[in-house]
């Protein structure tokens, strides 16, 4: 089964809650789940994980995989790769980044991993989200909004997938703030870029196993995400 990446049009589009629950979807369904955050960033938890994302991620699958393969690097600021390196003098360690999730691979039937920022955000000066994506070989899902201006974020996304030649098994709606119908939304994004939406998912107050299993398998073509 071909792992997944979950990448943003932006920052806080619901990455890790869409990611945290195609993980219990999947998991309850048979699929031998695993994740994988490659690079988070913010202020460091007291216990656990250091990133906040990683443990829901890491709860959702019911993964417990060492903390260097699920977040190989943790940046103590919020902020890019790119601007961590250049102003912690850390450098991302993207090799180790990808023998980490070749690792994962192996432990797991699949891996979703999620990404930081929006699809460009800068992990070198010239390495970015798009690149990492290509180098792991796997197809994209793409997380956005239905806040007014989604289509244009969504359509450049989609515009630098098709650059770098990454698969985009398609879209999925957070429709956590409103603003756009979620039905004229999807029309217009499928007429636009030529990408299924696979779904949208409402405001989740309760995150609960049951809960987004409950949500995300009445709201997500399933069918088509597996195919």
């Amino acid at each position: 089964m071909k792992s997944l990446f979950i990448a943003g049009t932006d920052t806080d589009v619901g990455k890790t809650y869409i990611t945290a629950g195609l993980a219990v979807v999947l998991r309850k369904m048979g699929v031998d789940i695993g994740v994988m955050k490659p690079f988070a960033a913010g202020s460091a938890q007291k216990k656990g994980y250091k990133s906040e994302d990683v443990e829901i991620l890491s709860r959702a699958a019911h993964a417990c995989d060492p903390e260097n393969l699920v977040n190989p690097q943790f940046f103590p600021i919020p902020a890019s790769p790119y601007t961590a390196w250049k102003k912690l003098k850390i450098k991302p360690r993207i090799p180790i980044v990808l023998s980490s999730f070749k690792k994962l691979t192996k432990l797991h039937e699949m891996i979703l991993v999620e990404g930081m920022g929006g699809i460009m955000t800068p992990i070198l000066k010239d390495y970015f989200i798009t690149n990492l994506i290509k180098e792991m070989k796997i197809p994209t899902v793409i997380v956005t909004r239905s806040k007014v201006g989604t289509v244009n974020h969504t359509i450049m996304t989609i515009k630098m997938c098709e650059k770098y030649k990454i698969p985009v098994k398609g879209i999925i709606i957070n429709d956590f703030d409103k603003g756009y119908p979620v039905k004229d939304l999807t029309k217009d994004l499928q007429n636009l870029t030529g990408v299924p939406v696979l779904g949208s998912i409402p405001f989740i107050k309760d995150m609960s196993d049951e809960s987004l299993n409950r949500i995300f398998k009445k709201n997500i073509n399933l069918k088509l995400l597996l195919k």
